[in-house]
């Protein structure tokens, strides 16, 4: 009986019944069900990973072809809209031309208009000065009763001449 007093004799026995009583427990199929619970849940944790991922990627995918999509229509935007500046500034040219012309034609026929108006105006002072001589040469001959066939002449010239 040296055996039942031997210390380590009643560690072995303490651990040999700490196991036998794990095992009437089912500490083990409990641990191992926890074990298996936990994995299936890491396992639909990972594949929800994956199908997040997958939809990730055709959502990027998505986003890609609409990025895509949208630079093209920015790209025909920015083109037509130079396209509409060019036809634009070619149309401005051709109105500020036709202006240009229309108000060069005008200064022209007002530079005409001031002409005819100067030749009239230095014709009506000519025909008033021919006339004012004429009535003085006039007055002087019947002043002193002369009869001078020079000025008779351009007397007779001057009527046809102003008309």
């Amino acid at each position: 009986m040296a055996l039942l007093q031997n210390a380590e004799f009643w560690v072995g026995v303490g651990v040999v019944l700490f196991f036998v009583l794990l095992i009437v427990v089912k500490v083990p199929a409990t641990a191992g069900k926890a074990l298996d619970d936990r994995a299936a849940k890491i396992q639909s944790s990972l594949d929800e990973a994956e199908r997040l991922r997958a939809e990730a990627l055709q959502l990027l995918e998505g986003l890609k072809a609409q990025r895509a999509e949208a630079e093209a229509q920015a790209a025909q935007m920015l083109k037509d809209a130079e396209a509409e500046a060019r036809r634009l500034e070619a149309d401005a040219k051709v109105k500020l031309e036709e202006l240009i012309a229309r108000r060069t034609a005008l200064a022209d026929r007002r530079i005409t208009q001031a002409e005819q108006q100067a030749a009239a105006d230095v014709k009506a002072a000519a025909a008033d000065l021919a006339a004012h001589i004429a009535e003085t040469l006039l007055r002087q001959r019947l002043e002193g009763l002369t009869v001078d066939p020079l000025v008779d002449r351009a007397v007779e010239q001057l009527g046809a001449r102003l008309q």
